[in-house]
């Protein structure tokens, strides 16, 4: 009777197995579909392209389209931009959000209600798009590369979750730091950085994503600067020029080869290589991001 009981239970344990396999699987393909369908147009012939009926895998394997868009010099020179703005971009703004959090979050700092008040309230009021361009003007940052970087390099809400991760912590690793005469510097690059693992890896993940997908800057400050153009702003460009059927500004090499591949093609070789890079990084965070969001809840 026992061994009948526990082979009805094993025999149950393994068909929920099955149907937990198929139904995760389903779910699988049906978010992978998307981007495997993009992939496969991507690698298809362009001429075969048109006739359309490609789904997860191409008919007429070819790379020929990813060396056409790899000839546009414009595509080159915005993915060095992209890449050294994510860079930059990433770095300053982990550094500075976290010693702004630090200096919150200490006991002793008179004005952290203040300070913390002062930087909620801006993320919920801003300037607007004109005052904002002016104040650039003024600063002299339109038609260079640090205005991509500087505006963004305080984030309120990656403020509050440093600060929240790291009154977490025990205070008392810091009184026992200063105790041993180590100074306000010393307690945040030794102490609190290595703790804060978890949540920087969360913040840079924002960050890097923030600073890679965007391209509405580039337009608005850099649009007639190609030499600070970036990948998504070139991507734009593709996508606007192949939906009206002309040319691009600034990108007749790349518009020359559209009588040669299709449209479509060419959308689709441009977006795999504007979004792989940014999913090899995510792997690498993915173990910390979890007990970042957990752990670093925001609270004003």
């Amino acid at each position: 009777m026992a061994a009948s009981k526990a082979f009805n239970s094993t025999r149950s344990e393994k068909i929920f197995d099955i149907c937990n396999i198929i139904i995760m699987s389903i779910i699988m393909v049906i978010t992978l579909y998307p981007f495997l369908n993009v992939l496969a147009i991507s690698l298809n012939d362009s001429t075969d392209t048109v006739r359309g009926g490609i789904y997860l895998w191409p008919r007429e394997l070819t790379w020929e389209n990813y060396r056409t868009i790899f000839s546009y010099t414009g595509l080159i020179q915005g993915l060095k931009i992209t890449l050294l703005r994510t860079l930059t971009g990433t770095i300053l703004g982990l550094i500075s959000s976290s010693m702004l959090a630090y200096t919150l979050s200490r006991q002793d700092f008179r004005s952290r209600k203040f300070v913390s008040t002062f930087l909620a309230l801006t993320m919920y009021f801003s300037g607007g798009l004109v005052p904002t361009y002016m104040l650039m003007k003024q600063m002299h940052l339109i038609g260079t590369f640090w205005i991509y970087i500087l505006p963004g390099a305080v984030a309120a809400f990656n403020v509050f979750i440093i600060r929240s991760f790291i009154d977490g912590l025990p205070y008392a690793l810091q009184e026992s730091a200063k105790l041993d005469g180590a100074n306000d510097f010393t307690i945040y690059y030794k102490i609190i950085l290595p703790l804060c693992k978890p949540v920087l890896a969360t913040i840079a993940l924002f960050l890097a994503v923030g600073q890679w997908n965007s391209w509405f800057d580039t337009y608005l400050y850099n649009g007639n600067k190609p030499q600070w153009t970036t990948l998504q702003y070139e991507l734009m460009k593709v996508l606007a020029s192949t939906n009206q059927g002309a040319g691009m500004t600034n990108a007749n090499d790349l518009a020359n080869q559209m009588a040669q591949v299709s449209p479509e093609s060419i959308k689709m070789a441009i977006t795999i290589v504007v979004t792989l890079p940014i999913l090899f990084v995510y792997p690498f965070l993915q173990r910390y991001f979890v007990s970042g969001m957990t752990l670093g809840a925001v609270k004003a």
